[in-house]
């Protein structure tokens, strides 16, 4: 509700925005150390 001034994201809440997305990243962490991280993009 009370964005800091001195802190300048770029970010919008409570609302969608479109845009174009070329890549996209998705991290998944478990138990005891297994991890995984997958990576997509546009050809």
């Amino acid at each position: 509700d009370h964005q800091d001034p001195a802190c300048d994201l770029d970010y919008v809440a409570n609302q969608a925005r479109s845009m174009t997305i070329q890549h996209a990243m998705k991290n998944s962490f478990g138990f005891g150390g297994t991890n995984g991280s997958l990576v997509l993009g546009r050809v």
